[in-house]
């Protein structure tokens, strides 16, 4: 194995998963709620999430069970390794996502926000791990 090998690794890793987490994201936005999402379907809880909440968790395991599947052996064999290929990008998302929002957020946007990011990650993980047998 190379020397830096390993962060090369994370690194492509983290890039696909961006690109996943951005493009997700940009489809959901603009395709899924805008379509689907006007003020009287905000209003109550349940409307913002399955409007909100729930896609965004999609995006969410859909970036991490991508990042699961794009990182390799040796690499993947390390838990830390494999821990941070698969949620550093939902994490860095997440506290991108707190800072812009920190002082017009609720405290339900604040507690479902950090929700959604770990049921994705469980998510992507879960499934990521079920398709471990297939490699």
């Amino acid at each position: 194995m190379r020397e830096g090998g390993g962060t090369a690794a994370l690194v492509r890793v983290w890039a696909a998963g961006l690109i996943v987490l951005l493009f997700s994201e940009y489809l959901q936005v603009t395709y899924f709620y805008g379509t689907f999402a006007d003020a009287q379907r905000l209003e109550g809880f349940g409307g913002r999430l399955l409007l909100v909440h729930v896609p965004n968790a999609l995006c969410v395991a859909l970036t991490v069970w991508v990042s699961g599947r794009l990182h390799r052996e040796p690499f993947r064999s390390s838990r830390a390794h494999h821990a941070a290929a698969l949620f550093a990008v939902p994490a860095f998302a997440q506290v991108v996502s707190l800072a812009v929002q920190w002082e017009r957020a609720s405290a339900e946007g604040l507690s479902m926000s950090c929700a959604v990011v770990v049921v994705g990650a469980f998510c992507g993980r879960t499934a990521d791990r079920l398709q471990e047998g297939d490699r």
